[in-house]
């Protein structure tokens, strides 16, 4: 599953970058990295932005960039 999948408030872990070199560049420059423990904090109707807790920070995502990183439920 991924970012744009899960329920407002889920934690999850995250397994895969599935995107090319400056997606997975991208992703690093916001702190969104394998392995990692987020939280998905809120989402806006339609295709609108999702908003994740990473440790401290919140980081806002794009719809696209938020489906093509994978997670595992914990």
């Amino acid at each position: 599953m991924n970012l744009k999948e899960i329920k407002i408030g889920q934690k999850v872990k995250i397994i895969k970058l599935d995107g090319g070199l400056m997606f997975i560049k991208r992703a690093e420059e916001l702190g969104i990295r394998i392995g990692l423990l987020v939280e998905k904090k809120s989402a806006q109707f339609m295709n609108g932005p999702i908003t994740i807790k990473i440790g401290n920070t919140n980081i806002a995502l794009g719809i696209g960039m938020a489906e093509k990183i994978i997670v595992e439920e914990l």
